[in-house]
Protein backbone atom coordinates (compact mmCIF):
# COMPACT_ATOMS: atom_id res chain seq x y z
CA UNK A 1 0.00 0.00 0.00
CA UNK A 2 1.40 3.65 -0.83
CA UNK A 3 0.88 4.99 2.41
CA UNK A 4 2.01 1.95 4.71
CA UNK A 5 4.37 4.02 6.15
CA UNK A 6 2.66 6.37 7.58
CA UNK A 7 0.00 4.37 9.01
CA UNK A 8 2.43 2.38 10.22
CA UNK A 9 3.76 5.87 11.60
CA UNK A 10 0.23 7.35 12.91
CA UNK A 11 -0.04 3.86 14.82
CA UNK A 12 3.26 4.22 16.63
CA UNK A 13 2.07 7.94 17.75
CA UNK A 14 -1.23 6.22 19.11
CA UNK A 15 0.75 3.82 21.07
CA UNK A 16 2.20 6.96 22.33
CA UNK A 17 -0.54 9.18 22.77
CA UNK A 18 -2.46 5.91 24.46
CA UNK A 19 0.07 5.43 27.30
CA UNK A 20 -0.14 9.21 28.43
CA UNK A 21 -4.09 9.34 28.46
CA UNK A 22 -4.45 6.09 29.68
CA UNK A 23 -2.87 7.17 32.97
CA UNK A 24 -4.62 10.84 33.06
CA UNK A 25 -8.04 9.01 32.74
CA UNK A 26 -7.23 6.48 35.50
CA UNK A 27 -5.87 9.13 37.67
CA UNK A 28 -7.90 11.67 37.19
CA UNK A 29 -5.30 14.18 37.73
CA UNK A 30 -6.13 16.28 35.21
CA UNK A 31 -6.87 20.13 35.05
CA UNK A 32 -10.03 21.25 33.07
CA UNK A 33 -10.40 24.65 31.69
CA UNK A 34 -13.15 25.83 29.45
CA UNK A 35 -12.90 27.23 26.09
CA UNK A 36 -14.29 30.17 24.05
CA UNK A 37 -16.53 28.24 22.71
CA UNK A 38 -17.63 26.54 25.95
CA UNK A 39 -16.16 23.45 24.98
CA UNK A 40 -13.92 21.63 28.02
CA UNK A 41 -10.24 21.12 27.10
CA UNK A 42 -7.94 19.62 29.86
CA UNK A 43 -4.12 19.38 30.03
CA UNK A 44 -4.13 15.88 29.25
CA UNK A 45 -5.65 17.00 25.56
CA UNK A 46 -2.56 19.25 25.17
CA UNK A 47 0.20 17.30 26.25
CA UNK A 48 -1.47 14.44 23.89
CA UNK A 49 -1.28 17.18 21.16
CA UNK A 50 2.28 17.98 21.85
CA UNK A 51 2.82 14.23 21.71
CA UNK A 52 2.14 13.90 18.44
CA UNK A 53 3.19 17.21 16.80
CA UNK A 54 6.70 16.52 18.33
CA UNK A 55 6.56 12.93 16.64
CA UNK A 56 5.53 14.46 13.05
CA UNK A 57 8.01 17.70 13.05
CA UNK A 58 10.75 14.93 13.86
CA UNK A 59 9.69 12.14 11.28
CA UNK A 60 7.41 14.22 8.92
CA UNK A 61 9.24 17.90 9.19
CA UNK A 62 7.99 18.95 5.84
CA UNK A 63 4.27 17.94 6.36
CA UNK A 64 1.71 20.76 7.53
CA UNK A 65 -0.28 19.76 11.07
CA UNK A 66 -3.59 20.74 12.01
CA UNK A 67 -4.68 19.88 15.44
CA UNK A 68 -7.59 21.31 17.40
CA UNK A 69 -5.65 22.40 20.03
CA UNK A 70 -2.58 24.35 18.76
CA UNK A 71 -3.93 25.48 15.12
CA UNK A 72 -2.24 24.93 11.84
CA UNK A 73 1.34 24.60 11.10
CA UNK A 74 3.12 24.60 7.63
CA UNK A 75 1.49 24.61 4.20
CA UNK A 76 2.38 21.56 2.86
CA UNK A 77 -0.92 19.63 0.76
CA UNK A 78 0.41 16.70 2.54
CA UNK A 79 -1.26 17.44 6.17
CA UNK A 80 -1.72 15.73 9.23
CA UNK A 81 -4.96 16.50 11.37
CA UNK A 82 -5.64 15.69 14.92
CA UNK A 83 -7.95 14.98 17.43
CA UNK A 84 -5.99 14.31 20.51
CA UNK A 85 -8.94 13.26 22.72
CA UNK A 86 -12.13 13.06 20.67
CA UNK A 87 -14.70 13.25 23.56
CA UNK A 88 -13.25 15.19 26.44
CA UNK A 89 -16.34 15.65 28.32
CA UNK A 90 -16.72 11.75 28.83
CA UNK A 91 -12.82 12.12 29.62
CA UNK A 92 -13.24 14.44 32.38
CA UNK A 93 -16.34 12.55 33.65
CA UNK A 94 -14.68 9.45 33.52
CA UNK A 95 -16.83 8.29 30.56
CA UNK A 96 -14.66 5.76 28.80
CA UNK A 97 -15.84 6.74 25.18
CA UNK A 98 -13.20 8.80 24.25
CA UNK A 99 -9.97 8.54 21.31
CA UNK A 100 -6.85 10.11 20.23
CA UNK A 101 -8.05 10.53 16.00
CA UNK A 102 -4.72 11.10 13.47
CA UNK A 103 -5.76 11.40 10.09
CA UNK A 104 -3.01 12.17 7.07
CA UNK A 105 -4.65 14.18 3.81
CA UNK A 106 -3.38 14.77 0.48
CA UNK A 107 -4.10 17.21 -1.94
CA UNK A 108 -7.41 17.40 -0.23
CA UNK A 109 -8.14 13.63 0.27
CA UNK A 110 -7.81 11.59 3.68
CA UNK A 111 -5.77 8.83 2.63
CA UNK A 112 -4.94 7.30 6.45
CA UNK A 113 -7.05 7.37 9.71
CA UNK A 114 -6.44 6.01 13.50
CA UNK A 115 -8.95 6.10 15.75
CA UNK A 116 -7.52 4.93 19.17
CA UNK A 117 -9.94 4.25 22.17
CA UNK A 118 -7.77 3.06 24.71
CA UNK A 119 -10.24 2.96 27.48
CA UNK A 120 -12.48 1.03 25.57
CA UNK A 121 -9.69 -1.23 24.52
CA UNK A 122 -10.13 -0.92 20.68
CA UNK A 123 -8.27 0.81 17.97
CA UNK A 124 -9.38 1.20 14.65
CA UNK A 125 -7.12 2.08 11.39
CA UNK A 126 -7.35 2.14 7.79
CA UNK A 127 -5.61 3.64 4.85
CA UNK A 128 -6.86 4.88 0.97
CA UNK A 129 -7.09 1.01 -1.31
CA UNK A 130 -6.10 -0.78 2.23
CA UNK A 131 -9.46 -1.70 3.69
CA UNK A 132 -10.37 -0.66 7.40
CA UNK A 133 -9.45 -2.67 10.44
CA UNK A 134 -9.65 -2.97 13.98
CA UNK A 135 -7.53 -4.99 16.59
CA UNK A 136 -4.23 -4.64 18.78
CA UNK A 137 -1.96 -4.56 16.00
CA UNK A 138 -0.98 -4.74 12.23
CA UNK A 139 -0.50 -8.09 12.42
CA UNK A 140 -3.35 -8.77 14.72
CA UNK A 141 -6.14 -7.58 13.10
CA UNK A 142 -10.25 -8.19 11.36
CA UNK A 143 -11.03 -5.91 9.03
CA UNK A 144 -14.48 -4.33 9.06
CA UNK A 145 -17.03 -4.39 6.80
CA UNK A 146 -20.65 -1.89 6.58
CA UNK A 147 -23.88 -3.71 7.36
CA UNK A 148 -26.05 -4.93 4.12
CA UNK A 149 -29.47 -3.11 6.17
CA UNK A 150 -31.18 -1.50 2.90
CA UNK A 151 -34.77 0.05 4.83
CA UNK A 152 -34.92 2.24 7.19
CA UNK A 153 -37.38 0.45 9.09
CA UNK A 154 -34.20 -2.33 9.45
CA UNK A 155 -31.85 -0.06 10.68
CA UNK A 156 -30.17 0.96 13.44
CA UNK A 157 -29.18 5.20 13.92
CA UNK A 158 -26.40 6.85 16.50
CA UNK A 159 -25.93 10.26 16.78
CA UNK A 160 -24.50 12.67 19.96
CA UNK A 161 -27.39 14.36 21.41
CA UNK A 162 -30.67 16.35 20.34
CA UNK A 163 -28.92 19.72 21.22
CA UNK A 164 -27.43 20.49 18.29
CA UNK A 165 -30.23 19.92 16.05
CA UNK A 166 -32.36 22.26 18.30
CA UNK A 167 -29.88 24.52 17.63
CA UNK A 168 -29.31 24.42 13.75
CA UNK A 169 -33.31 24.27 13.86
CA UNK A 170 -33.59 21.10 12.30
CA UNK A 171 -34.81 18.98 14.98
CA UNK A 172 -38.18 18.09 13.68
CA UNK A 173 -36.82 16.26 11.08
CA UNK A 174 -34.07 14.42 12.86
CA UNK A 175 -36.43 13.39 15.10
CA UNK A 176 -38.97 12.22 12.32
CA UNK A 177 -35.80 10.39 11.13
CA UNK A 178 -35.73 8.66 14.05
CA UNK A 179 -38.96 7.82 14.65
CA UNK A 180 -38.57 5.59 11.33
CA UNK A 181 -35.28 4.07 12.51
CA UNK A 182 -35.86 0.34 13.93
CA UNK A 183 -33.65 1.12 16.81
CA UNK A 184 -31.69 4.81 18.39
CA UNK A 185 -29.27 5.21 20.49
CA UNK A 186 -26.96 8.10 21.40
CA UNK A 187 -23.22 6.07 21.20
CA UNK A 188 -21.85 9.66 20.40
CA UNK A 189 -18.68 11.25 19.29
CA UNK A 190 -15.94 8.79 17.41
CA UNK A 191 -17.65 5.65 18.46
CA UNK A 192 -21.44 5.78 16.40
CA UNK A 193 -19.16 6.06 13.40
CA UNK A 194 -16.99 3.04 14.23
CA UNK A 195 -19.70 1.09 14.62
CA UNK A 196 -21.36 2.16 11.47
CA UNK A 197 -17.62 0.80 10.05
CA UNK A 198 -18.31 -2.60 11.89
CA UNK A 199 -21.82 -3.23 10.66
CA UNK A 200 -23.02 -2.80 14.17
CA UNK A 201 -24.86 0.66 13.68
CA UNK A 202 -26.29 1.59 10.09
CA UNK A 203 -26.65 5.23 10.16
CA UNK A 204 -24.21 8.17 12.29
CA UNK A 205 -25.49 11.64 11.75
CA UNK A 206 -24.25 15.01 13.44
CA UNK A 207 -25.29 18.67 12.33
CA UNK A 208 -22.00 20.36 13.46
CA UNK A 209 -18.55 18.77 13.38
CA UNK A 210 -15.35 20.37 13.04
CA UNK A 211 -13.04 18.40 10.51
CA UNK A 212 -10.44 17.50 13.22
CA UNK A 213 -13.66 15.66 14.68
CA UNK A 214 -14.48 14.10 11.31
CA UNK A 215 -11.25 13.40 8.95
CA UNK A 216 -9.61 9.97 10.80
CA UNK A 217 -12.81 8.18 10.58
CA UNK A 218 -13.91 8.91 6.60
CA UNK A 219 -10.84 6.63 5.47
CA UNK A 220 -12.05 4.28 8.33
CA UNK A 221 -15.65 4.41 7.33
CA UNK A 222 -15.27 4.48 3.28
CA UNK A 223 -12.39 1.48 3.16
CA UNK A 224 -15.24 -0.57 5.45
CA UNK A 225 -17.73 0.10 2.59
CA UNK A 226 -19.83 3.00 3.81
CA UNK A 227 -20.84 6.58 2.63
CA UNK A 228 -19.34 9.51 4.07
CA UNK A 229 -20.64 13.38 3.26
CA UNK A 230 -22.02 16.06 4.69
CA UNK A 231 -25.83 16.56 5.29
CA UNK A 232 -25.79 18.37 1.95
CA UNK A 233 -23.66 15.45 0.30
CA UNK A 234 -20.54 17.01 0.05
CA UNK A 235 -18.12 13.79 0.54
CA UNK A 236 -15.55 13.85 3.16
CA UNK A 237 -14.82 15.93 6.21
CA UNK A 238 -15.67 19.38 4.71
CA UNK A 239 -19.06 20.29 5.31
CA UNK A 240 -19.33 21.41 8.73
CA UNK A 241 -21.53 18.19 9.65
CA UNK A 242 -21.82 14.55 9.01
CA UNK A 243 -23.85 11.94 7.24
CA UNK A 244 -22.46 8.52 7.45
CA UNK A 245 -24.31 5.40 6.44
CA UNK A 246 -23.69 1.85 4.72
CA UNK A 247 -24.43 2.72 1.09
CA UNK A 248 -27.34 1.80 0.76
CA UNK A 249 -29.30 3.86 2.97
CA UNK A 250 -27.42 7.11 2.28
CA UNK A 251 -29.84 9.23 0.13
CA UNK A 252 -33.27 8.12 1.43
CA UNK A 253 -31.89 9.58 4.76
CA UNK A 254 -30.12 12.85 3.24
CA UNK A 255 -33.56 12.80 1.90
CA UNK A 256 -35.85 12.80 5.02
CA UNK A 257 -33.55 15.54 6.83
CA UNK A 258 -34.38 17.61 3.69
CA UNK A 259 -37.68 17.14 3.66
CA UNK A 260 -38.63 18.63 6.82
CA UNK A 261 -37.23 21.91 9.11
CA UNK A 262 -38.79 23.35 12.13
Amino acid sequence: MAFDDDLRLALVIADQVDSMTTRSFNAQDFAVDTKPDTTLVTDADREAERIVRAQLQRTRPRDSILGEEYGTTGTSPRQWIVDPIDGTHNFVRGVPVWATLIALVEDGDVVVGVVSAPALGRRWWASSGGGAWTGRSLTSAKQLHVSKVSRLEDASLSYSSLGGWAQKKRLRAFLSLMEKCWRTRAYGDFWSYMLVAEGAVDIAVEPELEVYDMAALVPIVTEAGGTFTSLHGASGPWGGDALVTNGPLHGEVMEHLRSLSD
